[in-house]
């Protein structure tokens, strides 16, 4: 098995379980969406996977430019309040590790953050569109 195959089809695991979580949260929230998901399942599976991994990858961009914007903003204010300072004040930076989720729990703490700012960013763009 090549690399780039096995790679493709972790991303498009992931992102079926993304878009997967999306539709879920969506049916826990609408009782309509709720019924016509539940009928979607019973006939049209494969269908369905692919739906989620578009949903998945949409969900995904949604979040990276809503991460970017947030880390935008950070590093916008902290060169702010680099300027204002004082010379003589010295700025530290520790280090963080990233590593992979490699159990379960962190696997599904990962899950709730991502649904968490998928409805921040739908109310973001609520109180947007009503401005």
């Amino acid at each position: 098995m090549n690399a780039d195959n096995l790679t493709q089809i972790l991303h498009q695991g992931f992102r079926v379980t993304l878009g997967a979580t999306s539709s879920m949260i969506e049916m826990l929230q609408d009782s309509h969406k709720r019924n016509e998901n539940l009928e979607k399942i019973q006939s049209q599976w494969s269908q369905l996977a692919q739906e989620w991994a578009e949903k998945g990858e949409q969900t995904e961009e949604e979040a990276r430019k809503f991460v970017d914007t947030i880390l935008e903003q950070q590093s916008n204010s902290g060169a702010t309040e680099t300027t204002t300072s004082t010379s003589s004040s010295s700025m530290t930076t520790t280090p963080v590790s990233v590593s992979e989720p490699d159990s379960a729990e962190d696997l599904q703490e990962l899950t709730a953050q991502i649904a968490a700012l998928r409805l921040e960013l739908e109310r973001l763009r609520g109180s947007e569109s009503s401005n």
